[in-house]
């Protein structure tokens, strides 16, 4: 069969881009996506088109990958995406690795995606030490029939990572699959896009930087849970989700932002840390005012995309003081969307 190697050009990401956009609006009535997790006794019934990848952050290089089968799926094959759980960094250091994206964000973006089934690989020594040749045959080919296959130019599985393009490359014509390598995604001044870039700049609180290389806001998705409720006390009602303690956050302080509640999006203003004017326990926290919003949604899961970074995290002298920067970061807020407005 024929082995493609595609540079990702940029006219054809942005197709991918709007593609993969079009491609979460889902019919409630669409079978909901296999999750297969925690096994190695699996086996999928049809031909299958596979994306392989850590997927961490799902940037665009990511989203490349996943427009290739998503376009299979247009013609008939189970669209696959194939990672490793835990990840190969976790699994050989005994750190948890800070997550772009959770598991359950992962899982929510795939479904919404239309991907089919997610396989998330078991990681423990003994499958990381399979010989790479056996893990295409085995596990590409004969537990998940891939006809087609889509990996990064830097894909590495198996057996002390010797699995690699140009082992899929040499087993392509005695397996049958096709396979399409992508080559790396460079952003306009020529920088390769990685998960590695992507959590540098989150550090560094570069928001409009990290939507550049993600192809969309950075988010976080959680349960709206109780707080001290001390924003509705002065007039400013606010949303507070936990994160996991594996999600990667940027500095604590204020940020331009939106919240997305059920089907509706709303403008906000978000601030991450531990609110030291009022709290003095140390529980980081995420919490969001939304403009013209009166709803209670506790209990409820929202999706915080985060634009842009206002201003770090401050302890105040008093109350007052905290209402009036309150007051003064929500009329910024106002600016700042309509000025976004403005320019599109």
């Amino acid at each position: 069969m024929e082995t493609l190697f595609t540079g990702c050009r940029r006219v054809k990401e942005r197709q991918a881009e709007k593609n993969l956009r079009d491609g979460r609006k889902k019919d409630e009535e669409e079978v909901r996506m296999q999750i297969i997790e925690q096994t190695l006794n699996f086996q999928l019934n049809i031909p299958s088109a596979v994306a392989i990848g850590k997927f961490d952050g799902i940037h665009r290089g990511h989203k490349c990958l996943l427009e290739q089968i998503l376009e299979q799926k247009k013609r008939g094959k189970c669209a696959v995406v194939f990672t490793f759980d835990p990840s190969p960094y976790t699994l050989f250091s005994g750190k948890q690795e800070m997550e772009l994206t959770t598991r359950e964000e992962k899982r929510s973006y795939f479904e919404q995606m239309g991907i089919d089934v997610l396989i998330e690989f078991p990681m423990t020594f003994e499958t990381a030490a399979m010989p790479p040749e056996q893990f295409v045959k085995e596990i590409l080919c004969e537990k998940m029939q891939a006809s087609y296959i889509a990996a990064g130019v830097d894909v590495s599985f198996g057996d002390r990572g010797k699995g690699d393009m140009v082992l899929l490359q040499k087993l392509s014509s005695v397996y049958g699959y096709e396979l399409n390598i992508i080559d790396k995604v460079k952003t306009t001044d020529g920088t390769e896009i990685s998960s590695t870039l992507v959590r540098d700049e989150i550090r560094l609180g570069n928001m409009q930087r990290v939507q550049d290389l993600l192809g969309e806001p950075y988010f976080l998705t959680g349960v709206v849970k109780h707080g001290k409720k001390f924003g509705r006390t002065i007039g400013m009602p606010t949303v507070n989700l936990i994160p996991k303690e594996e999600k990667l956050l940027p500095p604590n302080g204020v940020y331009f932002s939106e919240v997305q509640y059920e089907e509706k999006i709303y403008k906000s203003i978000t601030n991450i840390g531990y609110k030291p004017t009022v709290n003095e326990e140390r529980v980081l926290g995420v919490e969001s005012f939304l403009y013209d919003f009166a709803q209670d949604i506790y209990g409820q899961q929202i999706t915080v995309r985060l634009f842009a970074f206002k201003r770090p995290e401050m302890k105040f002298h008093s109350v007052e003081e905290l209402k009036q920067q309150m007051a003064a970061d929500i009329a910024e807020g106002r600016y700042y969307f309509f000025s976004v407005e403005r320019k599109n």
